[in-house]
């Protein structure tokens, strides 16, 4: 199943693009999954210091929730979101605060305050039975509003490429990055935002990943604020979720590359299966950070039959 070349991956994936360049957004009202409509598939939704979160809303059905990965937004999701509204599901994907058409206020992006603008969402649109995928950093928001409260709404969760459990390395965490590494890189992305991209784009995408694709998403991470992007890599290098993750009761499928050089397999997803109970880790040769791109047609396909089983 979805058997597609890249010229329709690429087209595809601009359906999320051209949906919000033709929708007309509701700024001052919030709607409830049972008010939305075909004919209002994208609106905005309150957090609780009232910054307006953006949200794609497509299809009816089960509804799947997409969190996106450090400096994405949801226009990444778009071909995901084209081919499982096809096959009858409901997908919704939020522009995280400072990301994409959500607001971006000068404070908020700690993790507790990203995880409860999920939660506010997930509570508006009154989602149940859904299935929380994240990408990347989006599993530090996914781990935590699982393991606080978030639950009840959650039927299924996967992770792809997740950067969980601690980014850091500590006495009792010697896994991670040495502190001072993650500074020294935090100051080449002060330094010099677009060069850092630029020199770590080509371990990020498989060697047949089309330029056109490698240009959206560098456009797509220097659109978001430098302030933005620092606030958010500190806030997720510094969490610690490893106490969340032994919280998770639900079905939990994680897909992870083996050459993964942003969040290393060892490091992280294969951590992040061990300390979930109910989880199976699926390793993707040759897979790099770039994952629900680069190998969107097997990701689509393991997502639903994980869905399905």
């Amino acid at each position: 199943m979805f058997k597609l070349d890249r010229r329709q991956i690429i087209r595809s994936a601009a359906w999320g693009t051209a949906a919000l360049m033709q929708a007309s957004p509701i700024p001052s009202q919030s709607v409830s999954g049972n008010q939305r409509g075909a004919a209002n598939p994208q609106t905005f939704v309150p957090a609780r210091d009232g910054t307006r979160l953006f949200i794609q809303d497509w299809g009816s059905g089960r509804p799947i929730i997409f969190l996106s990965a450090w400096t994405f937004q949801s226009n990444v999701w778009g071909s995901h979101m084209a081919a499982l509204t096809a096959h009858g599901f409901r997908c919704v994907a939020p522009d995280r605060r400072g990301h994409g058409r959500s607001d971006a206020p000068n404070t908020g992006y700690d993790l507790d305050t990203l995880v409860d603008d999920v939660s506010k969402i997930m509570d508006q649109l009154d989602l149940r039975d859904a299935v929380l995928v994240a990408h990347s950093m989006g599993a530090f928001e996914a781990v935590r509003y699982l393991a606080t409260g978030g639950a009840h709404r959650i039927a299924r969760l996967v992770l792809a490429a997740p950067s969980t459990p601690f980014s850091t390395r500590t006495a009792d965490n010697p896994e991670g990055w040495p502190k001072e590494g993650i500074e020294a890189q935090t100051q080449l992305i002060v330094k010099d935002f677009p060069r850092w991209i630029g020199e770590n784009e080509e371990p990020f995408f498989t060697p047949d990943t089309s330029q056109e694709t490698r240009t959206w998403i560098k456009n797509m991470m220097m659109n978001v604020s430098l302030p933005v992007a620092l606030a958010t890599r500190a806030a997720t290098s510094a969490a610690d979720v490893r106490p969340d993750l032994a919280k998770i009761s639900c079905p939990t499928l994680i897909a992870h590359g083996d050459k993964d050089v942003s969040a290393p397999l060892a490091m992280t997803g294969a951590r992040t299966a061990r300390l979930i109970p109910n989880s199976r880790l699926i390793v993707y040769p040759g897979a790099p950070h770039a994952i629900i791109l680069t190998h969107r047609e097997r990701f689509l396909s393991d997502l639903l039959a994980f869905i399905e089983a």
